[in-house]
């Protein structure tokens, strides 16, 4: 059988996503007091260890869900401009069908310092008649229905515990009893979740071919890309702005590889942000660009770019992924007037664009309409490309090549008598790619002459649409590690000082050329 899918449900604020970091021992779902902070189905991949670790591990897939009926009460019902959010009622108990329908078991979270509420034995009860999903495990050859265990959260300690086992009279078997603040019976019930879950014949799924965060501004259409891609109602979409909260990861198969989406928050300017949830959103689409191959910086073509925009540059540009500049709604922008009374073009949408957002020069530029499907395939295939790219390598005697010719062409001023001169030149690393030189000193290479040099290798090399991360060191630092017998670079000609640019990429000590380098990519970055 394929990796079994746990689905945690039940009413707010029981302690459904402190739950899931539990189990996944990370903190993955957002955490707080208020009311409805999750909202679509928000799933990954965790490793059940065996008890006293004498058995396989059980990967299992855990899916969290928003509480049931969170704004049917009149307590955070509206937003901070109004908007019913009892709007969103509709979809998030659609979600929440859908995750108990495709569950090989479901976990009901009850709290057990309230004790059972009238709202509990109703999703009880929902749960019994499949009106909450279906239990019939279709597809499974058996006449079974999908098993519902309780979880009793918030257990904090012994005191709780009698509360606790009074959760059995919903008939769903024995309670499971857990604090994920405490961590009070955490070992016991981790170990009755193993038991519990069935071993996965195929295994854990492969990892994705490719990884892309969508991010952008609220209601800039993240979700409605989301999902067409995945051929179905995956994410909540609403004109509420800020309906996605979490990070959510949606699979899909892409023309016979396998592709992982990123549903981000939308964001708003820092000052404008409402409370904690917000802080912790931007936390997640932080994460998601760390962790993705590209991201698609979604625009709005209806409307000007905006400082959120241009911060959600500069977060992608310090991240140093690829990045595809996706102009959303296209529809709506195409053809209208521009400032001046001209008709907006893509081309003259792609002026304004490179004026705007000048670090991201290198950024391809897709047209595109998430809800009419306008260009989504081939922006997807500019994805796959520029990931491609960024996979890229080139070896060390062509880019010594490269770059001697471009310093013959072109070399940095001489200062006071003294020459700049570059000894050797390697790729070290890919994702990004990245280009150490060896010099005399780095700082007779001036940031004009920095950015000129990067704009010759972008011409030249088959990476000219992704982050480059050009790194000078001092050819006396990579000097006194060799002779401290910690690199195997090759020591430099007598004559020339240059040093053998034919060493295969196995033969370069990267760490000789690395070693000392700040991790803060934005150490490097020329704004």
């Amino acid at each position: 059988m394929p990796v079994p899918r746990v689905a945690i449900v039940g009413r707010p604020n029981v302690g459904k996503s402190s739950l899931l970091n539990l189990i996944a021992q990370e903190r993955i779902a957002i955490v707080d007091p208020t009311p409805g902070v999750t909202r679509d189905r928000l799933s990954v991949i965790v490793d059940l260890q065996p008890p006293d670790q004498e058995g396989p591990v059980k990967p299992v897939e855990l899916t969290d869900t928003g509480g049931f009926g969170v704004y049917v009460a009149q307590d955070g019902r509206y937003n901070e401009v109004g908007e019913d959010l009892a709007t969103l009622t509709k979809d998030i108990e659609f979600q929440i069908a859908a995750a108990v329908s495709g569950a090989d078991l479901i976990l009901f979270a009850i709290d057990v310092q309230a004790g059972i509420t009238a709202q509990d034995e109703a999703i009880a009860q929902m749960l019994r008649e499949q009106k909450l999903g279906r239990r019939d495990a279709k597809g499974s050859g058996k006449n079974e229905l999908t098993p519902v265990r309780v979880v009793g959260t918030k257990c904090d300690g012994p005191k709780w515990e009698a509360h606790g086992y009074e959760l059995a009279a919903l008939g769903f078997d024995e309670p499971l009893l857990v604090s994920s603040t405490s961590k009070y019976f955490r070992r016991d019930f981790l170990d009755t979740l193993y038991e519990l879950v069935p071993l996965a014949e195929e295994g854990p799924a492969p990892e994705a071919d490719l990884q892309v965060a969508i991010v952008g501004k609220r209601n800039v259409g993240k979700s409605t890309l989301i999902n067409a891609l995945a051929g179905e109602p995956r994410v909540i979409v609403s004109e509420i702005a800020g309906t996605t909260r979490d990070a959510v990861d949606v699979k899909f198969e892409y023309d016979g590889k396998s592709v992982v989406a990123i549903d981000t928050a939308g964001l708003r300017r820092k000052k404008s942000f409402q409370d904690q949830i917000e802080w912790y959103a931007l936390d997640r689409a932080q994460r998601a660009i760390d962790r993705c191959d590209v991201v698609l910086l979604l625009l709005d073509a209806s409307e000007p770019i905006s400082q959120v925009d241009e911060h959600l540059a500069q977060m992608v540009m310090k991240s140093w992924k690829p990045v595809v500049i996706v102009v959303n709604k296209w529809d709506l922008a195409q053809g209208r007037a521009d400032p001046k009374g001209r008709p907006v073009t893509p081309g003259s949408y792609e002026d304004y664009i490179r004026k705007e957002l000048k670090g991201l020069s290198f950024a391809p530029i897709a047209m595109m309409s998430a809800r009419d499907g306008l260009n989504i395939r081939a922006t997807m295939d500019l994805a796959m490309d520029l990931n491609e790219q960024a996979s890229t390598r080139v070896g060390t005697g062509q880019l010594n090549r490269l770059v001697g010719s471009i310093l013959e062409d072109r070399g940095p001023t001489n200062r006071l008598g003294q020459e700049a001169r570059v000894y050797f030149a390697s790729q070290v690393k890919t994702h990004p790619p990245t280009i150490v030189l060896v010099v005399n000193d780095p700082d007779r290479f001036t940031q004009n002459y920095e950015r000129f040099l990067m704009n010759r290798l972008r011409e030249a090399l088959p990476y000219d649409e992704v982050p480059i991360r050009l790194i000078l060191r001092a050819k006396h630092r990579v000097d006194k590690r060799a002779k401290a017998g910690k690199g195997s670079l090759h020591a430099p000609d007598a004559q020339t000082g240059a040093f053998d640019t034919d060493l295969s990429p196995e033969q370069i000590d990267t760490e000789a050329l690395l070693a000392d380098l700040p991790d803060d990519a934005s150490a490097y970055f020329d704004d």
